[in-house]
């Protein structure tokens, strides 16, 4: 049988390390790439075009939910499973709109890692128990007109990248270095986004991207 070929997207050399190990006791499966951040995933899916990445969310550079977006869009043959540490509804419906076709929470034993897998590479959408049972009750509010819009979606792709980009720390110019824009143009991104959310200083953005798991909160 030929196997599944996984790249892994996490950017805590440890966590890699360890899923790498838990791997490696599921028949079937075979590793054959690492990276430590979105750009550097979408880079390797590009190169080595897996069956299956799985990908963290909170990834710095670019996060796991904008590099999905463009693996899936780029390379329809490759699935891509969310690992988070995330029970709730809202990061679970980000990843499902991003175009994930698995989410598995961090805390998931091998028997559980092993059934998504299988799942996914089947075609199939596999999502963990416990975050299954949010997405019901998500689902019930919103039959009910208790519907409530997803702040990201009223962002573009660009402007969660500098959104992400400015809660990092960078300056104007770095952001505009980095994405190859002009600093005007970067302004202009950043007084949209600011907009657009109702938000308007570095430190609410930083917490806004904090909660929307775009970046890991400081230990």
């Amino acid at each position: 049988m030929t196997p599944i070929r996984v790249v892994l997207a996490d950017d805590h050399a440890l966590v890699r390390a360890g899923i790498r190990a838990l791997l490696a006791g599921i028949a079937g499966i075979e590793v054959v790439g690492e990276a430590q951040d979105g750009h550097g995933v979408i880079e390797l899916v590009d190169k080595l075009r897996p069956r299956l990445v799985l990908m963290d969310i909170a990834m710095p550079g670019l996060n796991g939910l904008e590099a999905t977006a463009r693996i899936v869009k780029n390379h329809p043959g490759t699935a891509v499973i969310i690992l988070s540490m995330h029970a709730g509804e809202e990061y679970a419906l980000q990843a499902l709109k991003a175009g994930a076709s698995g989410y598995l929470l961090k805390d998931a034993d091998l028997a559980e890692l092993e059934l998504g897998i299988s799942a996914v590479a089947r075609g199939e959408t596999y999502l963990s128990p416990v975050v299954s049972k949010h997405l019901v009750a998500d689902y019930r509010r919103r039959a009910a007109g208790q519907e409530q819009v997803d702040p990201l979606e009223r962002l573009s792709s660009r402007h969660r990248e500098v959104l992400q980009l400015i809660a990092e720390g960078n300056t104007t110019k770095d952001i505009a270095v980095k994405l190859k824009l002009s600093v005007k143009t970067v302004e202009t991104h950043r007084a949209q986004l600011m907009d657009r959310l109702d938000i308007h200083d570095v430190a609410g953005l930083v917490r806004f991207a904090i909660r929307s798991g775009l970046i890991a909160s400081s230990p």
